[in-house]
């Protein structure tokens, strides 16, 4: 839209610049006038100039030498210059030194000259919309300093606020993700209450698939898919009655084996309307599939199984097999990783018993430390989840303020009892 720009029109006769500022604000365009080259350059100075249009004959400064100024001075303006015929010579001086966009003959045509200031302006424009798009992929790359010196003072200001915007933004998204996985988190937990022996069950397998799942390679999303899988992988059992949970699988009648049976497809029910848990809930539902085909419910083979779902199902099964929760019998992890390894090719998938393997056999480095509730501070980091009588306070990661550790000394004093805080250390 012409009305956007302002064209800067420099003459000593005052007739030229009347016929310019008739011609020009027909087209809309915001017309400064100057009767010569040191006037002008103090326009330049103090008004926002899209365009020079400049006469070549002038006293004291010429139009060479005017245009060569700003130049040096505003060199993103393009430059315009009017000379006559017999200012030939000038006018060669005026491109080499003053590089103008072009010159126009005296006695100009109207149509003419309006076509060359669009076109002067018209690439202005595009240069314009390419120094904003610039500054926008500038921000979202954090790299302010390839930004174009010569950004104009107000595009500059929009970038800094643009850039507090988007950072703002991901602070927002950084704090809704960890909302989202406490909220899973604290329904997992909710999920366990219904049986005393399951406290924790669910976060040390999430813990477990998570670091197969990385030791694997798998995509963030694969590996955050998996693990929210892992902590509501029993979602389905809410249905399910308090004798049958308490019964190792196993100890079941045929009858009651095939209602448990049904527990992953409720689980995936109850989950599939939700956008964010679409992944987690199909590995839910696969997660008793067996890489031989004998799995339920979908009788699934090898890779037709979800990825997540193959890690859950062993990471599960292990974690149980150690828990006594299959088999009525705790076993000894060495008792439990050969079972692990035996089942391989069959009900587990080679490839994940192998990952498997090497993330059990990797030493846990500690990088916790047990503090008490007073001697807490803002900006520590939770290294594990808190919990109080098997419920979960707070979740793992969870940064801590002064309101939180205040919640937290008040809750031990009304508990009468002392909460064990691990702290993450660097």
């Amino acid at each position: 839209m012409c009305e956007e720009f302002t064209v800067l029109c420099v003459d000593d006769e005052a007739n030229i610049l009347a016929s310019l500022r008739r011609l020009l604000r027909r087209s809309g365009y915001q017309i400064i006038t100057a009767e010569s080259g040191a006037a002008a350059l103090v326009i330049l100075g103090q008004e926002k100039i899209d365009l020079i249009i400049s006469d070549m004959r002038m006293p004291e400064m010429n139009g060479a030498e005017f245009l060569s100024i700003a130049l040096n001075y505003w060199p993103n303006i393009p430059r315009i210059l009017l000379t006559g015929y017999a200012d030939i010579h000038s006018t060669i001086d005026a491109i080499n030194k003053a590089r103008i966009s072009r010159y126009i003959s005296k006695p100009w045509d109207d149509q003419e000259m309006l076509g060359i200031v669009e076109e002067a302006l018209t690439v202005k424009r595009l240069e314009r919309d390419k120094n904003q798009l610039n500054s926008l992929i500038g921000e979202q790359n954090k790299k302010l300093q390839e930004l174009n010196q010569s950004l104009e003072a107000q595009v500059k200001a929009r970038t800094y606020e643009l850039e507090a915007a988007i950072s703002e933004l991901h602070a927002m998204h950084e704090k809704l993700k960890k909302g989202f996985v406490t909220s899973v988190r604290v329904f997992a937990n909710l999920i366990e209450m219904r049986a005393n022996n399951l406290s924790g069950h669910a976060r040390v397998i999430a813990d477990l698939s998570r670091k197969v799942a990385r030791q694997l390679s798998l995509t963030e999303a694969e590996i955050q898919d998996t693990f929210i899988a892992a902590l509501l992988h029993s979602i389905g059992k809410i249905g399910l009655p308090d004798s049958l949970l308490a019964k190792p699988f196993v100890e079941m009648t045929l009858q009651e084996r095939n209602i448990y049976a049904n527990y992953p497809g409720k689980g995936h029910a109850a989950l599939m309307a939700l956008e964010q848990l679409q992944g987690a809930s199909a590995i839910i539902r696969s997660q008793h599939e067996r890489y031989d085909g004998l799995g339920y419910p979908d009788k699934l083979v090898a890779a037709e199984i979800p990825i997540g779902a193959r890690i859950l199902g062993l990471c599960s099964d292990y974690e149980s097999l150690q828990a006594g929760f299959l088999t009525g019998k705790p076993m000894l992890q060495s008792e439990a990783i050969k079972n692990i390894e035996s089942s391989s090719g069959k009900r587990y998938d080679p490839r994940v018993v192998e990952a498997f393997l090497s993330v059990i056999a990797r030493p846990e480095y500690s990088h916790e430390q047990l503090i008490r509730s007073k001697d807490l501070k803002p900006q520590m980091v939770l290294a594990r989840d808190l919990l109080a009588s098997g419920v979960m306070l707070l979740a793992k990661d969870h940064v801590l303020d002064e309101r939180l550790i205040r919640q937290i000394c008040a809750f031990e004093k009304s508990d009468h009892s002392a909460l064990e805080i691990y702290i993450q250390v660097k």
